[in-house]
């Protein structure tokens, strides 16, 4: 490592709230092992384990050509970044108000999948997710990518990773039966609120120390 470790606990922490936020991901590994069983819904997590990984390495190596190429693109970066943090925070508020007035999602759990079908089917989701690409745009804005070493990367990766699997793993576990699986629903829209509050006082930061 030749980094502090304040870089990654930023990058981590916001993941964190936004790999346990609902959205496609999260709802899929709940309605997969709901419908499907636990195990499935662990073969769920682990895909979002792995494209998580896939999203941090790709992402990573393109900011930082991007950064080394052209310096002065990391101010714009943070503008597009304080953009998708308000984009995201509204979002987030929406949804909270949405399920505080009693329009929030219903769930329907995915029976009959195999291990692998549930691995694939989640994957794709990942892959799929405009959430994913908006959201490591905004984090490598908050990470030194550019003066990252090779044990940075992989430390910045296995560290999202195993975020993500952690959480995941823990929905499947948790909410892999339909009464858990309301319980949360009833939770939703406070989470959904947390967040954005979490993004919008991140956004005011960063705006602030840019234009500082």
């Amino acid at each position: 490592m030749s980094l502090p470790l304040a870089p990654f606990l930023t990058v981590w922490a916001v993941l964190a709230l936004n790999i346990a936020s609902p959205g496609p991901n999260v709802l899929n590994t709940i309605t997969t092992a709901m419908g499907s069983g636990r195990a499935a819904g662990l073969a769920s997590a682990a895909a979002v384990a792995v494209g998580v990984g896939i999203w941090c390495v790709g992402m990573t190596f393109g900011m930082a050509a991007l950064f080394l190429a052209l310096p002065s693109t990391r101010a714009i970066l943070t503008l597009i970044a304080i953009c998708l943090l308000l984009w995201f925070a509204t979002r987030y508020l929406c949804a909270a108000w949405q399920g505080w007035r009693g329009n929030g999602k219903k769930l329907a759990g995915r029976s009959g999948l195999s291990l692998r079908a549930s691995f694939l089917r989640s994957l794709s989701v990942n892959a799929l997710n405009p959430k994913a690409l908006t959201t490591w745009v905004l984090i490598l804005t908050l990470f030194p990518v550019a003066r990252a070493g090779a044990g940075d990367i992989a430390l910045l990766c296995a560290g999202a990773s195993a975020i993500a699997f952690a959480i995941h793993a823990a929905y499947a576990v948790t909410f892999s039966t339909a009464p858990a699986a309301r319980a949360y629903l009833k939770a939703a829209p406070a989470i959904n609120a947390t967040v954005g509050l979490f993004f919008t006082g991140f956004a005011i930061k960063l705006a602030v120390g840019l234009l500082s």
